[in-house]
């Protein structure tokens, strides 16, 4: 922050909707304020402060004015209830819990105070609708020295919700440095890019970019809530030049394009994102809209931005791949025996990395977590092709095991949204008395398409040449797909709705 501050103290720094701006001087002498006031209220260093703010540019002070005290932080994402964020609380050791008073529709207040009560005092609940705790700066604690050789845990983050219960991961400034660092060289960030922040502040994603803004002095267009109609008319008119964060939202920037006789982003140079698995088609349609690339990066909440597409990376590249290991990640494949594999085989992604977390809160869940050689089981099953990229093939979840033959949910998928009526699919396995499990695919279609059977999709699939035992046995037809807010699909939620 210092350095940023020296540098470029009346840069844009962010915006929102409201067109509300804040330079980075301004980020500077708003966040010793609120320092001052959290520290009025006794918060400092031995505190451990959860927050359910929305992406608001009160939030990004917040990081920042509780940085300062150098308290650990866990940003909780706005949309998870009240079982969620007591889990994650209780998990955290939470002394001080700050939300909005209602959110979407939410009494936030009394959620958290409800909460506070289960804790038996413990826990302070703090409201802050758009505005944060004000202090005399000349009243705040000097600041924490940093220790670069032992850095310690300032970070708790839940991981994303994909499985029932979130796992608490342990976080540096260096991890998250690491991993900023990294996304802004392949982005080639520069201080006259707007990054589009449209996803929730309080995922790791957001904090990265926090971080990037700060080493590279680009600005951040915030949005609250995402909406296919309105906010790509706030990025447009706030001139984004990178339009991220991920294939949801680049479908609805596309869609959006193509109902505009306008230019819808005439200034992006770039549509950076990842998350969750993209069609191939999607770099062409981009392409063929914009004329920009799809740089998509491969993470996890363990580790994020493992991978990053480089802005020289030609389409066909990017079409099929996540990028090539930013400096200093080290990626393994193994079988899923526990074979070492040679370079270009497919099997379980395993990492070593500076951006790698320092462990799960519950030290438990480390036993299984990482190899004897200390790098990181994602989980995740992809190979690195001729030219270094990575490409995902699916998860070690996902494969789904039909008479003892292994088929790939992502493969499957891959092919059924070529079909001109689907327009999000999700393959599952489900239980089967006779195969072990059945290979279901749960659709979501065009508006306006006929309906499908499972003919149709069947015959789609031996089309692109799927072989028969990868072929779906099943097919559910759904208005919406359930994703969390990054825009992963909940694939347990079906799961659980489907195997009866």
């Amino acid at each position: 922050m210092e350095r940023r501050v020296d540098a470029t103290p009346d840069a844009l720094m962010a915006v929102d909707e409201d067109m509300r701006t804040l330079t980075f001087a301004e980020f500077w002498s708003e966040s010793e304020r609120a320092a001052a006031g959290f520290a009025d209220l006794g918060v400092g260093t031995s505190d451990i402060v959860s927050w359910q703010l929305p992406t608001w540019i009160e939030s990004l002070v917040l990081v920042a004015a509780l940085s300062r005290l150098g308290v650990v932080q866990n940003p909780i994402l706005p949309i998870l209830g009240e079982r969620e964020v007591g889990f994650i609380c209780d998990q955290a050791v939470s002394d001080l819990l700050v939300v909005p008073s209602h959110w979407r529709n939410v009494d936030t207040e009394a959620m958290a105070t409800r909460l506070a009560g289960d804790q038996d005092g413990r826990l302070r609940v703090l409201v802050a609708d758009k505005a944060l705790p004000q202090g005399d700066p000349i009243r705040v604690p000097a600041a924490p020295d940093p220790d670069v050789e032992q850095a310690p845990v300032r970070w708790l983050f839940a991981t994303s919700g994909t499985t029932s219960d979130p796992k608490v991961v342990q976080h540096t400034d260096a991890t998250i440095a690491a991993a900023a660092r990294g996304m802004g060289k392949r982005l080639a960030l520069i201080e006259a890019d707007r990054a589009a922040l449209v996803f929730p502040f309080t995922h790791i994603g957001g904090i990265t970019w926090l971080f990037s803004t700060l080493m590279f002095g680009n600005a951040l267009i915030l949005a609250e809530s995402f909406d296919p109609a309105e906010t790509p008319e706030v990025l447009g008119r706030e001139g984004v030049t990178l339009a991220g964060s991920g294939t949801v939202f680049h479908q609805a920037y596309v869609a959006h394009q193509r109902r505009s006789l306008h230019p819808t982003f005439p200034n992006v140079r770039a549509f950076p994102g990842g998350g969750a698995p993209k069609p191939p088609s999607l770099v062409a349609e981009v392409r063929e809209l914009f004329d920009v690339p799809v740089l998509a990066g491969y993470g996890l909440t363990e580790a994020p931005i493992l991978t990053m597409a480089d802005v020289s990376d030609p389409d066909e590249w990017l079409a099929v791949s996540e990028g090539r290991p930013v400096p200093g990640v080290e990626l393994r494949f193994v079988a899923l025996d526990g074979t070492a594999l040679f370079p270009g085989e497919e099997g379980e992604i395993r990492v070593r990395a500076p951006q790698l977390m320092r462990g799960y809160l519950d030290p438990s869940l480390d036993l299984g977590a990482f190899d004897d050689d200390g790098f990181f089981r994602t989980g995740d099953i992809g190979r690195l092709d001729e030219h270094g990229n990575l490409i995902i093939t699916g998860r070690i979840k996902d494969v789904i095991i039909r008479k003892g033959e292994n088929v790939s949910a992502q493969e499957v998928e891959d092919l059924l949204v070529t079909h001109p009526s689907i327009a999000e699919v999700a393959v599952i396995g489900l239980p089967d008395p006779d195969t072990g499990e059945r290979v279901c695919a749960v659709v979501q279609q065009v508006p306006g398409t006929d309906e499908l059977v499972l003919d149709d999709v069947t015959a789609h699939l031996r089309s692109q040449g799927l072989g028969t035992r990868k072929l779906p046995e099943q097919l559910e037809l759904l208005d919406t797909i359930p994703r969390n807010a990054t825009g992963k699909v909940l694939k347990h939620v079906l799961r659980d709705e489907l195997k009866g």
